[in-house]
C-alpha cells in the first residue's frame, strides 16, 4: 500500500544545521573551508545553564548550498568536553551524506588528494543510483559527498512510489536486493 504525498507546506522545509561535537575547532574549519570548501558562516561563543550547570562553549556553522549548515561545539571546560563530546562510532553506516555536483565532487576529491588527506580513509562508491565519494573529518566524522546518477527523478519516483512494500517485505524476512542498477 503506498501513501499520499504529503503536502510540502505541511512537512520542515529544509535541513537547518545538524550539530556535532569537535575535538579542535581549528582542525574542523581547515577541513570543511580549506579542503571541503563549506565557507564558516557563524560562530557563536556562548555561555549557558544546560543540563544543570553552566556550560562555555563555542558553536561554528559551515554552510551549504541550500542555506543549511553543518554545526561543531567545542567546551571550554576538558569535562564537559569528555562528557559531550564522546569519539564518533567508527561505523561506515553513520555519516552524513551532501548531495553535490560532478564538478563540485571532482573538486572535493582533488584538494583531498592535493592537501594528502586520509588517503587510506578516502574512497569511492558505485552504489548504481550513486557515485559516492566518502572521506572522514577531524573527528573521525564519515562523510559522502553524493552524484546522483543519470533518471534519478525515475527512480526516486519508483523508490517513493514501493517504499511502504518494499520495508513490509524485509521485515518480513524478504531480503533480496532491489537495486536493479548495479
Amino acid at each position: 500500500m503506498t501513501q499520499p504525498s504529503p503536502d510540502a507546506s505541511a512537512l520542515p522545509s529544509r535541513l537547518h544545521h545538524n550539530a556535532y561535537v569537535t575535538r579542535d575547532q581549528e582542525a574542523t574549519r581547515a577541513f570543511y573551508e580549506d579542503i571541503v570548501g563549506l565557507p564558516l558562516i557563524a560562530t557563536w561563543k556562548e555561555s549557558d545553564e544546560l543540563f544543570g550547570a553552566v556550560r562555555t562553549y563555542c558553536h561554528t556553522f559551515y554552510g551549504l548550498g541550500d542555506g543549511s549548515a553543518l554545526a561543531f561545539f567545542q567546551f571550554a571546560d576538558p569535562d564537559d568536553q569528555k562528557q559531550f563530546g564522546p569519539e564518533m562510532p567508527h561505523s561506515p553506516f553513520q555519516h552524513i551524506a551532501l548531495k553535490v555536483t560532478e564538478d563540485v565532487q571532482n573538486a572535493i576529491a582533488s584538494r583531498l588528494e592535493k592537501a594528502g588527506w586520509k588517503p587510506e580513509e578516502t574512497y569511492v562508491l558505485e552504489h548504481g543510483y550513486c557515485r559516492s565519494l566518502y572521506t572522514s573529518d577531524p573527528n573521525g566524522l564519515l562523510l559522502e559527498f553524493t552524484l546522483d546518477a543519470p533518471g534519478i527523478h525515475e527512480t526516486d519516483a519508483e523508490r517513493r512510489r514501493t517504499a511502504r512494500a518494499e520495508l513490509a517485505e524485509w521485515l518480513s524476512g524478504e531480503h533480496t536486493s532491489n537495486n536493479t542498477y548495479r
